[in-house]
């Protein structure tokens, strides 16, 4: 009954335990998860991740998992749920390398261990892990460049295209100690990255590692110690070549180291550590860690160390020499792959270089036959515009001969018409000088007749003179003859006034004459100045014919030289057509 009651229970338990448990596993480059049975080792799960991975150079990674505040590597003889593992689910292990190589060149053979190198040494170098110069983060940020994006062309990788990638430590030391921007750090990679032209991805990867394991922070594992209980913390430093004490304050130089090949025996009790030298006149050095679980990781990491040291200076075994061979041959046969591909890749640029030639030259027969056209058009428009402006022309010189003909007729008719003008001028410039010596004779000859007519004038007042002289020596006379006729009987009145009018008739015959010359004189000056009047006017009219005259002249003149003009420009019009 114990018995039955004791296999019911255990029954019992076996139903309620899982089987299996869920493991998530992060590598560099990817996430993966596995459903693991409960009773598999460490390595199990280990050698479950390298075979998905592709890895057969295993000793260089572990599974990395969280312990509190520190870490710790999956043992590979335990069984995984018991080691201090999360109780997560999934549990989360890191994929990493563990151990590094000396010489990464000689020691990693498979391009998938060189790629998973660069990608934990790159992050360790970004994060600042790992302290790099800002001149080498440039060179390794240019070969990062070239094994992701391949050869620089300018054509593609245009400004502005790393801006986006995280190619340089984060510090702002190395990003400000030259006062440089983003764009000019940016522009000063691209030129070291234009320089890696016809690497290959591996080889880039690989130059990147060969360059990173000379830095003094590669590959080392740090963990703070004391030397003794009550001294200043030091730090003790884990790699490939030995171990190294740093002060707390600087991890690039050790203040004292001891190659693996120089120790003879490491242990630990407790938190105690001591380190025995192979020369045994050497002291032994001992420090203290905070936590046994430090210690424990310590000697794991300086056993494997160790190991791998030994293991560099013997012989390769005959797996690492099929891997060496095996992957020489990849590389030889990736290196004809790359050769040919080159070939090729530089015949279909030479192709597409004289596709693009013949594209152009299409293009530019094209362009020409285009143009051909064009102006084949252009010259069947402009032999029409020419037909048609040779008909115009031949109108316009049909016209023009017709006009060319009436101005000759018009300048004949000119010519006659300036000769008819010139005798009418020469006949009128005749008339002019006649009339003005008719003018002159009509101005002397009224001179003449004034002079006359002062004569007259002055005989006329002489005879009045001499009529007053008379009339006085009558009336003298009269009163002289009066007394001497008292004596005498009286004359009868007929007989008086016979003599009156006997001495007075002389006196009326003068005034006849004189009224006479004075209505003669008279009569002519009215003439003269009749004459003289018309004399002035047909002077006028003279003077407005002449002018009349030499307006004419200037048209006629002006007419001609139009008709010249029109000869010249019929002239040139023939020579240009």
């Amino acid at each position: 009954l114990v018995g039955g009651i004791l296999s019911w229970r255990s029954r019992k338990s076996s139903k309620k335990q899982p089987k299996t448990f869920k493991v998530k596993v992060v590598t560099m480059d990817a996430e993966m998860e596995f459903s693991c049975e409960v009773k598999w080792k460490g390595k199990d799960l280990f050698d479950l991740v390298c075979r998905t991975v592709g890895l057969r150079e295993t000793w260089f990674f572990g599974l990395r998992y969280t312990v509190k505040d520190t870490y710790a590597w999956l043992k590979p003889e335990k069984r995984v749920l018991d080691q201090e593992v999360p109780k997560d689910s999934p549990i989360t292990f890191h994929f990493l390398a563990k151990f590094f190589p000396e010489k990464v060149e000689e020691e990693l053979v498979q391009e998938i261990t060189q790629h998973l190198f660069f990608l934990q040494v790159k992050k360790q170098i970004l994060d600042e892990e790992i302290f790099c110069s800002p001149e080498a983060s440039v060179l390794l940020a240019s070969y990062a460049v070239q094994a992701k994006y391949g050869d620089y062309d300018p054509n593609f990788h245009k400004p502005g295209f790393l801006a986006q990638d995280e190619l340089l430590p984060k510090r702002v030391s190395v990003l400000m100690q030259y006062q440089m921007t983003a764009d000019m750090w940016e522009e000063k990679i691209t030129a070291w990255y234009a320089e890696h032209r016809g690497i290959a991805r591996d080889e880039a990867e690989m130059e990147y590692l060969k360059i990173a394991q000379d830095l003094e922070m590669y590959g080392v594992s740090y963990f703070a110690i004391t030397q003794n209980k009550r001294d200043t913390d030091l730090l003790l430093g884990v790699d490939a070549q030995g171990l190294h004490i740093y002060s707390p304050n600087s991890k690039l130089n050790p203040n004292k180291s001891f190659p693996w090949s120089g120790i003879r025996n490491i242990s630990y009790s407790e938190k105690e550590f001591t380190i025995k030298p192979l020369d045994k006149k050497k002291d032994v050095f001992k420090f203290y860690s905070s936590q046994l679980r430090v210690n424990k990781l310590i000697l794991q990491l300086c056993i494997g160390n160790h190991d791998l040291f030994m293991r560099r200076r013997k012989v390769d075994s005959i797996e690492v020499q099929q891997m060496k061979a095996q992957a020489k041959e990849e590389k030889a046969r990736k290196k004809m792959d790359r050769q040919i591909l080159a070939r090729e890749k530089q015949m279909r640029e030479k192709a597409e270089r004289a596709k693009e030639e013949m594209e152009r030259r299409l293009f530019q027969l094209q362009d020409e036959a285009r143009l051909a056209n064009e102006a084949l058009l252009r010259s069947e428009e402009t032999a029409d515009l020419l037909a048609e402006k040779a008909q115009i022309a031949e109108e316009e010189a049909k016209l023009l001969a017709h006009k060319a003909a009436e101005a000759e007729q018009e300048r004949q008719r000119l010519e006659v018409t300036a000769m008819k003008t010139k005798e009418e001028k020469r006949l009128m410039e005749q008339k002019m000088r006649e009339a003005e010596q008719l003018a002159v004779k009509l101005v002397e000859q009224s001179e003449r007749r004034l002079k006359e007519a002062d004569h007259l004038k002055q005989d006329l007042t002489e005879a009045k003179d001499a009529e007053r002289r008379a009339k006085q020596k009558l009336l003298e006379i009269t009163k002289t003859t009066y007394p001497v006729s008292y004596s005498t009987p009286p004359a009868p009145p007929e007989a008086a006034d016979c003599s009156y009018e006997s001495a007075s008739s002389p006196l009326d015959f003068k005034d006849s004459d004189m009224k006479r010359l004075s209505m003669e004189i008279e009569r002519e000056r009215l003439e003269y100045m009749e004459k003289s009047k018309h004399l002035q006017d047909q002077l006028k009219e003279l003077k407005s014919e002449i002018e009349s005259l030499k307006l004419e002249e200037q048209q006629q003149q002006a007419s001609l030289y139009s008709v010249h003009i029109v000869r010249k420009v019929h002239c040139i019009n023939t020579l240009v057509q």
